[in-house]
């Protein structure tokens, strides 16, 4: 296995190729239902709105994209989530080549990656987290496109806060990498004074928040109740002084602990040791706030609030950090030790996945284990022996109502818990187990 500079663009496809086909092959053989993200992701987009009571709507809306083309075909939603992955990792290789200027390094900077779990075992369930992924990478992108011209490119700046609007509307989190970002062009144009402000330089804010307005209405008429169920996830109600102390290093830990096959396929390239950075490199600036900044925050969220950081919300944080730490070696790197970091590679790329197949197939009390086509035939059958009408809605929780709102033929969509006003508004009605399917 041989990778220099001349045949590194053709392994980058070789990889994305690779990862995006074994990563929709094994969960669609060894899993019997989808994962409950995604499902719940299938009930609100069989039902579209502005937000929903747990997350805003970027999610829902392109698993029901992939519905509308695919139906209830569990692949169709591996492979949703593993364009979402390899996209990012096209744009991260995109932005590594400008950062580095040179393919092999860039190529690097992307199959590092694959040491951090967040971008291998954890894929196969598109939710909120992997539906930020892209966005994140688009939003880094066009933050150095746009800072290293002199001039401001309206199509850039557009398309900045078109993408940061939607990296938002998949998860409020993305505001920490606008934050750090913002921070980044404060410290530039008015500390280090680089270059001069120039108001064009809003037209980003200013398209993302146009963009929001929908969703910032639908969470004002509905009590913010988003943003309350994310706030109950971080513990916030369990008020402690040790809280201050104890989340903050359990997320220290464990950022620590989700990096070390990444540092340890880092060393494997490494020859002599040999660093000369400075904060006069404005490529180096910019990688510490889009990659350190982020985490940072995150840290100091749990240190002053006292709040639990639950790991997967750390999935898009690490998207550049291959790209930051071969900025920083790329004057350490051996050559000839590339061929340890391949087999390495090969490793871990090979592992997670038999890894993944291994727990699928050998426990079977998981969410993808959950027989959701034998209930939804059980169920239309129970309503099929009453009427004749098809089910056009189900209420419920979004796992089980959600199931049954993927696998029953007719797709109806699911309106939320079960209540007898609802049920007094629909002509027919049947209930099994706290779940009710209906027709208006």
């Amino acid at each position: 296995m041989q990778l220099n500079k001349k045949n590194s663009i053709n392994f980058f496809y070789i990889f994305l190729t690779l990862h995006l086909f074994v990563w929709v092959a094994i969960p669609s053989i060894t899993n019997l239902n989808l994962p409950l993200d995604t499902i719940e992701a299938l009930a609100w987009g069989s039902n579209l709105e502005w937000g929903f009571d747990k997350h805003p709507p970027a999610s829902a809306f392109f698993t029901e994209i992939f519905y509308y083309i695919f139906g209830p075909q569990d692949w169709a939603y591996y492979l949703l989530s593993q364009i979402f992955v390899i996209f990012s990792f096209f744009i991260v290789f995109k932005f590594s080549v400008k950062i580095l200027n040179d393919n092999l390094l860039a190529l690097l900077s992307v199959l590092l990656l694959e040491g951090i779990f967040f971008y291998n075992f954890t894929t196969p369930e598109f939710n909120v987290n992997v539906c930020q992924l892209p966005f994140w990478s688009l939003v880094v992108y066009y933050s150095w496109k746009l800072f290293e011209k002199k001039e401001i490119n309206l199509v850039d700046s557009i398309l900045l806060g078109s993408f940061a609007a939607i990296g938002f509307l998949s998860k409020y989190l993305f505001i920490y990498l606008l934050a750090s970002i913002l921070f980044m062009f404060v410290y530039l144009f008015f500390i280090k004074k680089d270059r001069k402000f120039d108001f064009k330089h809003i037209i980003s804010i200013e398209v993302f928040l146009v963009l929001l307005v929908p969703h910032l209405v639908w969470l004002f008429n509905n009590d913010f109740i988003t943003i309350d169920y994310g706030l109950a996830r971080t513990g916030l109600e369990d008020v402690n002084l040790f809280n201050h102390i104890k989340f903050p290093l359990i997320y220290l830990f464990k950022q620590i602990g989700i990096l070390i096959p990444f540092f340890i396929l880092s060393f494997l390239m490494i020859g002599k040791i040999k660093l000369n950075l400075s904060l006069k490199d404005n490529k180096y600036v910019f990688l510490l706030f889009i990659n350190l900044l982020p985490i940072l925050l995150m840290l100091f969220t749990s240190l002053i609030i006292g709040v639990k950081i639950r790991t997967m919300w750390m999935t898009p944080f690490y998207l550049f950090f291959g790209t930051l730490v071969i900025y920083i070696l790329k004057d350490c790197l051996n050559i000839l030790k590339i061929k340890n970091f391949l087999y390495g590679f090969l490793i871990i790329f090979l592992l997670s996945p038999i890894t993944y197949a291994a727990v699928s197939l050998v426990k079977d009390d998981k969410r993808t284990d959950f027989p959701g086509k034998k209930i939804a035939k059980k169920i239309q059958l129970s309503w099929n022996e009453e009427f004749s009408d098809p089910i056009n809605i189900v209420l419920g929780d979004e796992w089980h109502a959600g199931n049954l709102s993927y696998h029953l033929k007719s797709r109806p969509i699911w309106g939320g818990s079960v209540d007898q006003k609802k049920l007094d508004s629909y002509s027919k009605y049947v209930c099994i187990d706290n779940i009710c399917v209906g027709n208006k």
